[in-house]
């Protein structure tokens, strides 16, 4: 088994922000995204998954290593995408995590037309023991 985070991004581009959308429209795409955790879980493929708040809650945090951190508001909205959650599993293989992100970006949206959303698919790195090459 092999993990992947499956990345969910919003754009601009779409069905705008579910703020905006009916309440059938957001209950359907909810169910949609319930039932197939539910699934993934029952598979034992789902590790974690969450929604994330908007991007007018983010913070950016930058170190130098010494002194205080500076922190800043954002990102603003010059931004054309946004990270909306994630998905965290494990699968027997790539092209399970790409089934599932496919099954993902196909959500419905207002009117239960697919949201066509881009699911970012990337493989977690594996640690390795001091000593063994890469």
């Amino acid at each position: 088994m092999t993990k992947y985070m499956l990345l969910t991004k919003h754009d601009d581009l779409g069905a705008g922000p579910m703020s905006g959308w009916g309440p059938g429209d957001m209950t359907a795409h909810l169910e949609y995204l319930r039932r197939l955790n539910q699934e993934l879980i029952d598979n034992g493929e789902l590790v974690e998954m969450q929604a994330l708040t908007g991007p007018e809650l983010a913070k950016t945090v930058v170190c130098g290593g010494r002194g205080a951190p500076v922190v800043t508001d954002g990102p603003y909205t010059e931004v054309k995408d946004v990270l909306a959650g994630y998905q965290l599993v494990d699968v027997e293989s790539e092209a399970r995590a790409i089934e599932i992100a496919a099954l993902v970006s196909a959500a419905p949206g207002p009117g239960g037309v697919p949201l066509r959303q881009r699911i970012e698919v990337r493989q977690l790195m594996v640690a390795r023991p001091p000593g063994d090459d890469l």
